[in-house]
């Protein structure tokens, strides 16, 4: 199968979520910084998911240029990811309507770890499509930042219910480990 097609597809997708979330966004009543304040938990949830989202755009990108070949599975494993990601912009919203309340923590955590797992599936498939020797499979190898990333979203989920904001934090951890670019796929593309 071509795989251009899924792209096309997943970047449709990611760009409607984008833009459901920034159509969440309200414009502040008055022209105050105690207004603009008032906004300051969705700016910060869309922020927070939109760095997320960008992030996993950035590493389909990446891991698609690894991807010769696709079967059904990487396209079922493709759509789940997808599923994940089109519940960001109703989590986000959820979080700022009950000011980030204690269940609205852990669905936001929810959503991510399914994202996290859709993406770790997406891997495993390409990589069964295309072979253990595979590009993809070398440069994946054993994956400690995808397997660290879910190990911290079972934690932080479970944690929201003991402190919302120490899951938060495990939140934006998992954002900075994936920020710094994934040099294991970058050499792969490049060599």
């Amino acid at each position: 199968m071509n795989a251009r097609r899924l792209e096309s597809l997943t970047d449709g997708v990611i760009a409607i979520v984008i833009t459901i979330m920034v159509l969440e966004l309200h414009v502040p009543g008055g022209g105050s910084l105690t207004d603009l304040a008032q906004a300051l938990p969705l700016l910060v949830a869309y922020s927070l998911s939109f760095i997320n989202v960008g992030l996993y755009w950035n590493n389909h990108h990446h891991l698609f240029q690894l991807a010769p070949r696709i079967d059904g599975k990487v396209l079922w494993a493709n759509h789940f990811l997808l599923f994940w990601l089109s519940l960001v912009p109703f989590v986000i919203r959820w979080l700022d309507a009950s000011s980030y309340s204690v269940g609205a923590t852990a669905a936001y955590g929810i959503v991510l770890g399914g994202a996290a797992i859709g993406f770790f599936l997406l891997e495993r498939a390409i990589i069964a499509c295309n072979g253990v020797q595979s590009i993809l499979a070398q440069a994946i190898g054993m994956d400690a930042k995808g397997w660290g990333t879910l190990a911290i979203y079972a934690i932080a989920v479970p944690l929201s219910f003991v402190s919302r904001w120490i899951a938060l934090s495990l939140y934006i951890l998992v954002i900075a480990l994936w920020l710094v670019p994934d040099r294991r796929l970058a050499r792969s593309i490049q060599g």
